[in-house]
């Protein structure tokens, strides 16, 4: 009789009640994090583990931690630090599902909420605690109504984003409230030197590192693409863009990515006045307005969610298809972890991002130099992105007056105002410090733009970009900055409606309202 083989989760030390929860999930085997990491922490060692997104770094930690936790199951046993609301709830989410056999508690400390409410519920002895570092560190220097001497573990998740300098305040105050005595695991996409040089957590000297070797720092399984604009038609070929693949992918989720909080909330604003359903998600937004959003984006009941790096790191929903930079993000690194969203557990994506010609060549070649890989160019029908130009332009500055209309600036600066004056400084003294620094920033900004393309276009790398075969047959001329109140829309092109009509008039109707059909979400070109 032939033998029955072992579980691969068996193999790596966890207790036959997590093996069959596991099972139940549908797991069938180990990640390679996982096959690594797992009985190095089951061992008693600190460790450090990177791989790309997608490859199973929350179990890689959660399933030791949770087999440990089975055998001593005592309140506040591990506590994980991440960065983002989203992310947060995600890890507890998978800590309850990973767990629900032995009737683990978990409690989330995140903002957005009640702090009263998040006390109360930090004292009822939950067993993991997920938390922000902003908000944990005003419970531990706010109330003394629990504590983390009984902690085992301390987990720093996107380590490289949390150790990088920008937390450094509220994780000290955190260090100082936990024992020395516990192991450390730092789990990140991307592996950084100073992670392991952290002088907040000091890990041991002779913990295990563990990063996934690849010549390509994403998966395999994803399609990058990039499509090129002038400064001024980036929205028209995002539109078109979006239209053309929902053609084809009509049930696909899509997740575009901006920069700031004020342009995510306008590009929603845009799109939506427009037919083209869509949640966004970004930091301005209340925890409520948050979850809610992301939840519809997740059942599906919306297709398209607009986001800014709050939503890049660590989100794990199968059935985003397509990821869709808006504007680039700052940084390569931010750029991995961006299209990270799409191709994830060996699924396949894509994701296209939009330059603007000549003027991000430079970053476009760090992303394929940072990834080791060559985007290819993602077609697209011009003649309609210049025919949707003065619709979306309209539309667009509609929405921008709609959007002052709601206060959005003032609503930023009360946010600033209120977090100063829970730290006890002089809100209106840091007003006036915080606007001298924007402009200065801004300032500096255009300044080192301006030389990096100057420098950019004597040097020898400079002009190679230019001479690469993917932009040799582009037509420069149609990339030119034009004129003031000059359109790229040519006369013939120019409808000869009136333009307060032209802006009732869709260029995207939704499949099904013109009959009185429930909507698909579907775009359609209107001739």
């Amino acid at each position: 009789m032939q033998r029955k083989e072992a579980n691969p989760f068996q193999i790596l030390g966890l207790r036959p009640w997590l093996v069959k929860q596991l099972t139940k999930l549908g797991l069938k085997g180990a990640t390679p994090i996982q096959q690594k990491c797992i009985p190095a922490i089951l061992a008693g060692q600190d460790c450090i583990g990177a791989a790309k997104t997608g490859s199973g770094k929350t179990f890689a930690f959660a399933l030791p931690i949770l087999e440990r936790l089975s055998e001593e199951p005592v309140s506040h046993f591990a506590l994980v630090l991440t960065p983002t609301h989203e992310l947060a709830y995600q890890i507890s989410e998978q800590f309850l599902v990973a767990g629900q056999a032995m009737g683990v508690r978990v409690c989330v400390v995140s903002g957005g909420t009640d702090q009263m409410v998040e006390s109360q519920k930090l004292m009822q002895r939950p067993h993991i605690v997920v938390a922000m570092p902003g908000r944990l560190a005003d419970h531990l220097t706010g109330c003394d109504t629990f504590s983390f001497d009984n902690l085992k573990y301390l987990v720093v998740d996107e380590a490289d984003r949390m150790l990088s300098g920008d937390f450094d305040e509220s994780l000290a105050i955190i260090e100082r409230c936990l024992p020395k005595t516990r192991q450390n695991l730092f789990f990140s996409a991307t592996m950084r030197d100073f992670m392991k040089e952290s002088s907040i957590f000091p890990i041991a000297s002779n913990c295990f590192e563990w990063s996934q070797d690849s010549d390509v720092a994403t998966v395999e399984t994803l399609d990058q693409r990039y499509l090129l604009c002038a400064d001024y038609d980036r929205d028209m070929v995002l539109i078109e863009a979006l239209r053309k693949y929902r053609e084809e992918n009509e049930n696909a989720n899509v997740m575009i990515f901006t920069n700031t909080k004020k342009y995510c909330q306008l590009l929603s604003m845009t799109l939506k006045n427009m037919d083209i359903d869509n949640v966004c998600l970004h930091g301005f937004m209340r925890q409520k307005e948050r979850v809610a959003a992301l939840s519809r984006f997740k059942s599906n009941q919306i297709r398209t969610l607009i986001a800014t790096d709050v939503a890049a790191r660590g989100l794990d929903i199968p059935s985003v298809e397509l990821v869709m930079n808006h504007m680039l993000p700052r940084t390569p690194k931010e750029y991995i972890h961006r299209v990270g969203r799409t191709a994830r557990a060996g699924r396949k994506g894509m994701s296209i991002s939009i330059f603007r010609f000549p003027r991000d060549l430079e970053l476009l070649a760090a992303i394929e130099e940072e990834i080791n890989t060559k985007l290819t160019e993602h077609p697209i029908d011009q003649r309609m992105v210049e025919r949707i130009f003065m619709q979306v332009n309209v539309t667009r500055r509609e929405s921008e007056m709609q959007l002052d209309n709601n206060d959005f600036d003032e609503r930023a600066q009360n946010y600033r105002r209120k977090t100063w004056i829970m730290q006890g400084k002089d809100p209106d003294q840091m007003e006036a410090l915080y606007r001298k620094k924007q402009k200065d920033k801004l300032k500096e900004i255009r300044r080192k733009r301006k030389l990096q393309q100057a420098e950019s276009a004597a040097s020898e790398e400079g002009k190679a970009l230019l001479q690469d075969e993917r932009f040799k047959s582009v037509d420069s001329a149609r990339f030119e900055k034009k004129g003031k109140g000059r359109s790229r829309v040519t006369q013939e092109d120019t409808p000869t409606k009136p333009l307060k009509r032209l802006n009732k008039e869709k260029p995207f109707a939704q499949k099904g309202k013109a009959d009185g059909k429930k909507s698909k979400g579907k775009l359609e070109r209107v001739v």
